[in-house]
């Protein structure tokens, strides 16, 4: 420490560390993980004990609450997932800042479309519309 400071080395430091979103971000993306290991075995599960897999088939058992559900569940954590992997790859790889919102925005605007799409879809089979 030099004459004129008046802080030791862990006061400079202190506070300098991340943004206080890193470990949040982080706690996100193992949750969704962990929710979509589960959702998929849970998937691939069911498709295993359903009697074929044809489109009448997945139809009626998407039509009832015990596919419909965890299906929306299935979609609405898939895309939240890849949203937050790709923000990350863009803030990690992408420098400069006003690109990097454009970008963040754009797969913003695309994982919102993509997943009212998905659930869309998925309502107009589970609610009786055309399949």
């Amino acid at each position: 420490m030099s004459v004129g400071e008046s802080t030791t080395p862990l006061g400079k430091v202190r506070g300098l560390g991340s943004a206080r979103e890193g470990g949040e971000h982080w706690l996100a993306e193992r949750v969704t993980s962990a929710a979509l290991l589960l959702l998929e075995s849970w998937l691939i599960a069911s498709l295993f004990f359903l009697p074929s897999l044809d489109q009448r088939t997945l139809a009626e058992w998407l039509a009832t609450p015990t596919g419909a559900v965890p299906m929306a569940l299935f979609v609405i954590a898939s895309f939240v997932h890849a949203l937050d992997g790709m923000k990350v790859i863009v803030d990690d790889y992408v420098h400069d800042e006003g690109n990097r919102f454009a970008l963040n925005t754009l797969l913003l605007f695309l994982a919102v479309g993509g997943a009212s799409l998905a659930l869309f879809a998925l309502g107009r089979i589970a609610f009786g519309g055309a399949a």
